[in-house]
């Protein structure tokens, strides 16, 4: 496969997950393959709910924790799936979210570099 098609696979499957594990997929979703990293950027993540809650320091809080505590508990499908995507094993996930523009970022560390 082509870089490309790897990045547009990697889209699709975080997309299927976000709708099928989190219960709505992203306004839009971009991967990026940078040497030994997958880079991946969602727009449009938070639910109507959770933006207005958001509008609180508290509100905002709260929805950090839940989503990285929701992440961690996925963090085997989500390597799993990149590992069967890019035949790469991954060694860690990063992830945040920002309750401002309701994006969050998703960076996968990989065993070596993508061809």
């Amino acid at each position: 496969m082509t870089k490309g098609q790897i990045e547009s696979k990697i889209s699709e499957a975080i997309i299927k997950f976000e709708k099928d594990y989190m219960g709505r997929g992203p306004v839009e979703t971009r991967t990026f393959l940078m040497e030994d990293l997958v880079i991946i950027r969602l727009k449009g993540v938070l639910t109507p709910a959770e933006e207005r809650l958001a509008k609180t320091k508290d509100g905002a809080e709260i929805i950090k924790k839940t989503r990285a505590l929701l992440i961690e508990e996925a963090k085997e499908i989500l390597s799993e799936m990149i590992h069967e995507i890019t035949g790469i094993k991954v060694l860690s996930l990063h992830t945040d979210v920002s309750t401002k523009t309701g994006e969050r970022i998703i960076v996968f560390t990989l065993k070596k570099k993508i061809n």
